[in-house]
């Protein structure tokens, strides 16, 4: 028997929509204690597929295609039986543990719930004294004191909240788990730590792992096999270390292209041009056609078949016998000089409390004109509060913020609008699903005292074309609406932009668009920007300059290859070891 035998495997998965389909059929094959990642875009069916082998498809949404759960099988399109399979045989871990955890129960409380459901539908009663023994086994499982059984989730940090979410998740003993973008929103220790958990638990329990993520730097560190998927068809599929290192589709290679260094600044910041069509919009052809700099009219007309390449693995592809060609991507020279005298942004001696916990010691902060400064740290070192409280958005209990010499008004009713605007990390909750992008952007221009007529404008000045102004926020791709919240931003011609966790929720593509339009909104309107981020490689890209904070104290800053390449304080080397990339970056490209 094989060390690995195969624990689900889905056939043909698909999954139908209202206006047609979504994800064409997929095949997918999960082993005991490996890890299968699935990559590519927002909108390339990965959540969706995920859903469908969890039953969780919205009711507007059908599935077809069968999977094996050991010797048993079922049809998709039939009467599954959810929820004998769902916590027991298939479990979901979500993105967001806020999302996954009620707010109102404590963390034992949930993950009991759990235990108690499942017990039920076996037709098992147990006691509360054996629910509570389940609920502290679990616990210590992902890492965490059975006291945390009595603690609301607001009470634990990002990292714990996502270990609970996880001790809920294998509450039943699942055989198989998918973790959808587990880590997005945490920083890169928080990352290291609960990738480690899902790794332990998968030696321990020989857990299958269906991990979704668009963090290529996490698939690298931890998938065995890796399908990338365009458009809801399979572009690639193959051995983790092959697809990364050694790419046949033009897809995964710009895929790849777009993933930044941590180890250096690149002189370009390559996005792919376009976005993933919409179902019901899918051109003839291969649907990457529109995208790709090797398309033929063969690309246009045919759509090519998966098939088999001799380094393993599959690609649907028309030049796959193509040779690849691996070019270094060029690198920009960094900042070494320091930022130049006259900040426009001033921060001095600033402290800030949650309830009678005081957040932030006395953090000091200047951003120069055309200037871009990141602020990096752990979840809870206080990046966000400080944002906050220079945006007007958290009155700080000591301290100045000044713009310009003149000191801001701690209250945002008091503001000029004028002055300093805020990005925030979740485009989908920024904007209002019931107004047009245009109206949303002519409310904005209205505050700044500028004109309507400027929309078509704004809209240009973030890449987007002035026909966008009739759509809604659902008929945007999220990179798409992150750039309107941009352009919403930028609408009252603000002295200071502040950008939040701004690409801490996108794909490595859109990630990369979405930077390049700081530098350029930076070179050409010298606009400068506050980037708050705990992703060290976006800093590498955009910033001049880096402050690292720690627990609400400023333990080092300078230029960012100063900071990056020679940190002095042990908590900044941390930071960089727990984010360093593990091999070479390079541009794959066709000769």
């Amino acid at each position: 028997m094989s060390a690995h035998p195969v624990l689900l495997d889905a056939r043909g998965l698909s999954v139908r929509g209202p206006r047609g389909v979504i994800v064409e059929p997929v095949d997918l094959q999960v082993r005991a204690g490996r890890t299968l990642a699935v990559v590519g875009e927002s909108g390339s069916g990965k959540s969706l597929t995920a859903r469908a082998l969890t039953g969780l498809l919205d009711p507007a949404l059908s599935a077809s295609g069968t999977v094996l759960w050991g010797d048993r099988e079922f049809d998709l399109a039939g009467a599954v039986p959810w929820a004998g399979l769902r916590g027991s045989a298939i479990s979901l871990l979500l993105q967001d543990p806020f999302t996954s955890l009620s707010p109102v129960h404590r963390c034992g409380t949930q993950i009991a719930d759990t235990v108690r459901a499942l017990a039920r539908r076996r037709g098992t009663r147990m006691t509360g004294a054996a629910i509570r023994a389940i609920v502290e086994d679990r616990l210590r499982e992902v890492g965490l004191d059975p006291a945390v059984a009595r603690r609301y989730p607001h009470e634990l940090s990002g990292g714990m909240r996502q270990r609970v979410a996880i001790a809920a998740a294998i509450a039943g003993d699942p055989d198989v788990l998918i973790a959808d973008e587990p880590t997005t929103a945490l920083d890169a220790s928080t990352q290291g730590e609960v990738l480690a958990v899902l790794a332990e638990l998968q030696e321990r329990r020989g857990l299958g792992l269906i991990l979704i993520s668009h963090d290529l730097g996490v698939v690298r560190g931890c998938a065995d096999e890796v399908v990338v998927l365009y458009a809801g068809t399979v572009a690639e599929r193959g051995p983790a270390g092959v697809v990364l290192d050694a790419p046949v589709h033009p897809y995964t290679a710009r895929l790849l292209a777009a993933d930044p260094p941590l180890d250096h600044r690149l002189a370009k910041l390559e996005g792919i041009p376009g976005s993933v069509p919409a179902p019901g919009q899918r051109p003839d052809g291969c649907a990457f056609a529109p995208r790709c700099l090797l398309a033929t009219e063969r690309c246009r007309t045919e759509a090519p078949a998966l098939e088999a390449v001799p380094r393993g693995g599959v690609v649907a592809c028309h030049h796959s016998r193509t040779p690849l060609v691996i070019e270094e991507r060029g690198r920009a020279a960094e900042t070494v000089a320091p930022a130049a005298p006259g900040a426009l942004l001033t921060v001095r001696g600033l402290r800030a409390q949650h309830g009678a916990t005081e957040i932030l010691h006395g953090v000091d902060l200047d951003v120069a004109p055309r200037e871009i400064v990141g602020v990096v740290g752990e979840s809870g070192s206080g990046k966000t509060t400080l944002a906050r409280c220079v945006a007007g958005l958290h009155a700080p209990s000591a301290g100045e913020v000044s713009l310009d010499g003149n000191a801001l008004a701690r209250r945002l009713a008091d503001r000029d609008p004028r002055d300093v605007q805020i990005v925030f990390q979740d485009p989908y909750s920024a904007l209002n699903p019931r107004l047009t992008i245009g109206d949303a952007l002519r409310e904005a221009l209205a505050v700044g005292d500028r004109p309507a007529s400027d929309v078509a404008e704004l809209l240009e000045s973030v890449g987007l074309p002035a026909r966008y102004a009739a759509r809604r926020p659902r008929d945007l791709s999220g990179g798409e609406r992150q750039r309107v919240a941009i352009a919403r931003a930028l609408a009252p011609r603000p002295r200071l932009l502040i950008c939040d966790e701004s690409v801490s929720a996108l794909d490595v593509s859109v990630q990369a668009q979405i930077l390049a339009l700081l530098l350029r909104l930076r070179d050409e309107l010298g606009t400068p920007v506050l980037v708050i981020t705990h992703d060290l490689a976006v800093v590498r890209q955009v910033c001049d300059r880096v402050l690292v904070l720690r627990r609400g104290e400023m333990v080092e800053s300078g230029t960012v290859s100063r900071v990056f390449d020679a940190p002095e304080h042990p908590y900044t080397a941390s930071l960089l070891a727990a984010s360093e990339i593990t091999a070479e970056r390079k541009e794959p490209t066709r000769a």
